[in-house]
């Protein structure tokens, strides 16, 4: 598997049923969790596993989850620390996620 897989956000889906989005490489499941409530998603927990870190994985699952809340027209609040950082190093993505 080559380690800068570009093709993992294509592979980006919305488990609704378990309320999280996920991309699932190499028979692992990487994870960020959400809570959805009217107007609002909440971003509460990011986990790789460590078999699949270091591809930018965790990256693209926000990186999808936030341009999917901003389709839906939903307040995204940030609760997981990953995304909180994400935010902070993509001050573009936060303002769009406000």
């Amino acid at each position: 598997m080559d380690i800068n897989d570009t093709t993992a956000e294509a592979d980006v889906r919305d488990n609704r049923e378990a309320r999280r989005y996920e991309i699932t490489r190499d028979g692992r499941t990487a994870i960020l969790a959400y809570r959805r409530e009217p107007g609002t998603i909440a971003l509460v927990h990011t986990f790789v596993p460590p078999q699949l870190r270091a591809r930018g994985l965790a990256k693209r699952l926000v990186a999808f989850a936030l341009a999917d809340a901003r389709g839906r027209g939903e307040r995204v609040i940030p609760e997981c620390p990953f995304v909180q950082a994400y935010l902070e190093k993509h001050p573009e993505e936060a303002r769009r996620a406000e």
